[in-house]
Order: C-alpha cells, then structure tokens, then sequence
C-alpha cells in the first residue's frame, strides 16, 4: 500500500476499531478520532495509534484536530469518517432538535472532515477519503428518517466530491453498510448463521479499496452477508 499515515473520525468499537488494527498491520501509522478519549485507550496500545478528541459536527473542533494531527502524525493520507447519530422516533413526534443533532452529525460532520482533508490533499496530488455508509443511505426506513436524511446526505457528499477530487488525484469511496455488524452485543443468531456482517470482513474491504490502482477506482462499494436474500 503507498499510504503511510490514516486518521479514523468516529473511532470505537466494530468497524472502525478492525479498520485500526488492519491499517496497523499494514504499516501505517493510525489517529483514532473519539469524543470519549478514554475508551480509545486500549485500542490505541493494541495499534500504536495516537489519540484526539473532538466534537465531529464543530467546525472549529474539526479544524484544530486536523491542526494536533499536523503536529503529531504529520501529513495524514487516508481520512476515514465513521460517525452517525440516530435520532428514532415517529415524524410527528420526534424532538426537531434531536434531528438536526443527528443530521449535524451524520452528514455536516462528514462535510467538515472532507474539507479539511482536501485542503491538505489537494496541494498534494494524492490521498484517500472513505466514508461509510449503511442500509439507510440508500432506503429510508419507518421512524428513522433522521438517520436516513443523515445518511442519504453523506452519499451525495460522496458522490460530489469523488467527481471533483479524483482528477484531483484524491480517492473518494463510499461504502454502504447493508446489514448488522456482528459485535460481543450482537452476535449471529444461531438459527441464522453469518447472517451479520464481520467487522474484520468490513475492515477488509476498505483495505482493498485503498490498493485499487487509480485507473480502476471505485466510488462506491456495498457489503452485506452472503445468505442475504435480496
């Protein structure tokens, strides 16, 4: 893999935490993004990573974290946004302001963290933006259209920015999430066997996009589990 440095906003359990570990073992050096610092500890020994804390829909909190990941990683090549926020409930009952919390999150975030990737990527001629996705970027589903709205919102963000930073020489990949993702909480349930989704398998994926040579790149790649029956 050419890349030598990632910075995953939205760090955690599940994907994100697999996606450390692989981008670990590929040599390179990884930030972990959370807004709890703390939970992140264990990770970050297991990986080497460093960690930031940052409120991921603040543009002010986004800039200065891109700012410390300057100073303490250097120039980052592969930025990988991870953060939703569901807000559930009936349309004619949800909290407005949980909504726009969500929407804040799920997609203004994203925005601010592709902005400030592109302004160091673009000088460069070269770097990898993922962003990830779910079922709900592409169907919107009853008492979750905040989520949807969200979601729906980052794949355009996608789609936007893949047309403007690839010729630019800046990767941008989408990846739609179709299913649960296996976790201690969520195991597969045994009468349907691998009917989640490995976070290690998910982990994977973005590591293959990241080797796609730049004459053969995707811009969006879905996942689901194989028994899925459309």
């Amino acid at each position: 893999m050419s890349y030598k440095t990632a910075l995953i906003i939205g760090a955690g359990v599940g994907i994100s935490a697999s996606l450390a570990r692989a981008l670990s073992r590929e040599g390179l050096k990884v930030g972990l993004v959370g807004r709890s610092p703390a939970k992140l500890q264990d990770l970050a020994a297991e990986t080497g990573a460093s960690v930031f804390s940052a409120d991921a829909s603040d543009p002010a909190a986004v800039s200065q974290l891109f700012k410390d990941v300057d100073s303490r990683i250097g120039e980052i090549d592969v930025v990988v946004y991870n953060p939703g926020m569901r807000a559930h409930g009936p349309v004619a009952d949800i909290d407005p302001l949980a909504v726009r919390d969500a929407i804040a999150v799920t997609a203004f975030g994203g925005f601010l963290a592709v902005q400030e990737a592109a302004k160091r990527m673009i000088p460069r001629k070269r770097g990898a933006i993922l962003l990830t996705g779910a079922t709900a970027s592409i169907k919107g589903f009853a008492l979750s259209s905040a989520f949807a709205m969200g979601k729906f919102a980052l794949r355009g963000l996608a789609q936007s920015a893949a047309r403007e930073l690839g010729p630019k020489g800046i990767h941008v990949a989408h990846f739609i999430i179709d299913g649960g993702v296996r976790s201690a909480r969520h195991p597969d349930p045994t009468e349907r066997p691998d009917s989640t989704l490995n976070p290690d398998s998910i982990a994977q994926t973005y590591i293959d996009v990241l080797r796609q040579p730049r004459d053969a790149w995707s811009f969006e790649v879905e996942v689901r589990p194989w028994v899925e029956t459309f």
